[in-house]
């Protein structure tokens, strides 16, 4: 079956340019396209290997070198001038999430090494993306020494392998492409950042350009090749001109003009570091050379910084990405030399044929989340600026995902101990798997200086590291806590507690009690951007219905119990303590309790202020089993000065 044709894709024009630039300039760094899901992201990339030209490779090496300039460090190399070679397709080579990282550099044949003294390397995905695309679908759900692996990859042309004292390197350029569904969770700024473009795409409102969506698709999926085949000279005509831009790329020259505004626009939007400034200058570049054009314009800046940039302004995780137009065509004005300027014909000045849908506008948002009950609701109180939270951990060792907060059984991390083979995979480990093979060499009629090695002696390092949890919030939202702007603080505290859940890599959600019941306002997910929006529309008022609060929350937890064993949770309440609402409204919290305590970990903290206090939420977590935390002190700053305080009070 043949790919669905780049050409046949409706709309997305920022998605069409971007993918081209790259594919033009591998150098710009590549492309994070974030959108919704069923936006044809995937079919748009996958679309776009049929319009690479072609590549010449040296016959039978695994590196993919180029036989004009062979890679000198080749694992499978030297290779001498003239070596034979065939030419091949450009590849799209495709990581899936669940990868492990010898799967994605490539491994060393252990069992060879101590055998034969033969350093046997087997290529990973990068090697196989060499010269061609590597295609990363929910990049935001990779492990982030993955993300890590890749972008250092990307950044240096180059993978390397150090595994047991031996170091194996080889070139690896492509062009990186990740795609992500942001209501799933976002990456790191810093790995933001390694992308070279990004691109927000969402469906159409238009009906007429949905109608025609389906009917394409509809027609591909009725006659692949058929359908493939109305739109093989617009494909062929649009691979042509990328070559052409390939040819024409070195010959542009970037003059101090624009080099100039490139400068002025990265400044105004008060980027962090140089790479904006860089990436920038590569794409208008590319832009240039994609119009035809020998010279860099005021017009490949304006687009290129539309493509380079939206994501590395965001100055806190919580921020949406994007830029603002008034504010690009002031900087670009700024800049500009004395005279009238090139035309602005906008961002679809380059772009390829088939555009025609309005790029999507900026931060639509999320409906917060009120609750909907009714009691006295009070207006939503906004949130204070988040600080540094304390660490709360999970009790125990777990073997969840990796994070940054508990203490779990990880790929990465120190060494504890060796397992045998046949258990989780893991790096080897040489010391134990020669110990493991030595008292059987005789008997196996070791003749030599190499081991005889079987897979049964194969040892792998256990290690220790942190895994990410569940947090999830449990946040009382009566009429008690709207008191005195109290809630005002509440939000500040639990907003650090999810700035701090999202450094962490922890999966977050949101249960919420207020008049005469609980709901959840946010099912577990890795988005806590979502938990961050819910809870600054979070409304308050009427009675509290703590045992109800209580009892969603370990409703909640069952069932993510089944959906994700392996992650560990973390439970956070947040109240005074008060329970109001209904007839034994105190012991049904105390029995709510009792069948959360000893299971979960737990945290309350405690919202009560004023003079008077009943200390009800101390009683809560003596019932929960849990640690008590008032709000004051959830601040790490405020955990270290109370430590101070003690100490020195001692040595007093």
């Amino acid at each position: 079956m043949k790919p669905y044709p780049f050409t046949a894709v409706v709309g997305m024009p920022d998605l069409r340019l971007a993918l081209v630039l790259s594919s033009i300039s591998p150098a710009v760094g590549g492309v994070l396209v974030r959108g919704e899901k069923g936006t044809a992201k995937s079919t748009m990339v996958r679309a776009l290997a049929g319009l690479l030209p072609g590549v010449d490779v040296v016959d039978a090496c695994r590196f993919s070198c180029d036989p004009v300039e062979p890679d000198p460090a080749c694992p499978d190399g030297p290779h001498a001038e003239g070596s034979p070679a065939h030419r091949r397709p450009a590849r799209l080579v495709e990581l899936p999430v669940g990868a492990a990282e010898d799967r994605v550099i490539g491994s060393l044949n252990l069992e060879r090494a101590l055998a034969d003294g033969v350093t046997d390397f087997q290529p990973g995905l990068l090697a196989a993306a060499h010269r061609g695309l590597l295609y990363v679908d929910e990049v935001n759900l990779l492990h982030d020494h993955l993300v890590d692996t890749l972008l250092d990859a990307a950044a240096m042309g180059r993978a390397t392998v150090e595994r047991e004292g031996v170091s194996v390197s080889h070139a690896a350029r492509f062009v990186l492409i990740g795609t992500m569904n942001p209501e799933e969770g976002e990456l790191r700024p810093q790995l933001l950042d390694r992308f070279g473009l990004t691109v927000e795409v969402a469906s159409s409102r238009d009906p007429e350009l949905r109608v025609e969506v389906v009917r394409r698709r509809l027609a591909y999926e009725a006659d692949p090749d058929g359908f493939a085949g109305q739109y093989a000279a617009a494909d062929a005509e649009l691979a042509a001109d990328i070559e052409a831009a390939q040819r024409l790329l070195p010959s542009v020259k970037l003059p101090d003009d624009a080099l100039r505004q490139i400068a002025e626009v990265c400044a105004s939007f008060e980027v962090d570091g140089m790479r904006a400034d860089i990436v920038t200058a590569r794409t208008a570049v590319a832009h240039a050379a994609w119009a035809g054009r020998t010279e860099v314009t005021t017009d490949d800046v304006r687009v290129a910084a539309r493509l380079a940039l939206p994501h590395r302004r965001r100055r806190n995780p919580f921020d949406a990405p994007g830029i603002s137009e008034e504010q690009l065509e002031q900087a670009l004005q700024d800049a500009e030399p004395e005279g009238p300027g090139p035309d602005d014909d906008g961002p679809g000045s380059g772009a390829p044929p088939e555009g025609g849908e309005a790029p999507p506008s900026e931060g639509g948002g999320q409906e917060p989340s009120g609750g909907g009950k009714s009691g006295g609701d009070q207006k939503p109180v906004g949130a204070g600026e988040a600080f540094r939270a304390r660490r709360f951990e999970v009790k125990g060792t777990g073997e969840g995902a990796a994070g940054r907060r508990s203490r779990a059984i990880t790929d990465n991390g120190r060494t504890i101990g060796v397992q045998p083979t046949g258990t989780k995979d893991g790096h080897p480990h040489l010391l134990a798997t020669v110990r493991a093979a030595a008292p059987h060499q005789r008997s196996r009629g070791r003749s030599g200086a190499g081991l005889v090695v079987r897979p049964q002696d194969l040892r792998f390092a256990r290690r220790e590291g942190r895994e990410g949890n569940l947090v999830l919030f449990c946040v009382d939202a009566s009429g008690s806590m709207g008191a005195r702007q109290r809630m005002r603080e509440v939000k500040t505290a639990v907003l650090s507690l999810l700035l701090d859940a999202y450094q962490r890599r922890d999966k977050v959600g949101l249960v919420t009690f207020r008049a005469s019941g609980a709901e959840l306002a946010l099912p577990p997910t890795i988005s806590v951007d979502a938990a961050a929006s819910r809870l600054d529309g979070l409304a308050t008022g009427g009675r509290t219905p703590l045992a109800e609060g209580l009892l969603e929350a370990a409703r909640v937890l069952r069932i993510e119990a089944v959906r994700d064993p392996v992650r560990r949770p973390l439970l956070v309440v947040v109240t005074d303590g008060r329970a109001t609402s209904g007839a034994d409204a105190v012991q049904r919290a105390r029995q709510a309790a009792g069948l959360l305590a000893g299971n979960v970990t737990s945290i309350v903290m405690d919202c009560e202020s004023g003079k008077m206090r009943l200390g009800l939420a101390a009683e809560l977590a003596e019932h929960l089993g849990a640690e008590h935390v008032p709000v004051a002190e959830v601040a790490a700053d405020t955990l270290a000065g109370a430590v101070r305080t003690r100490i020195s009070g001692k040595a007093a």
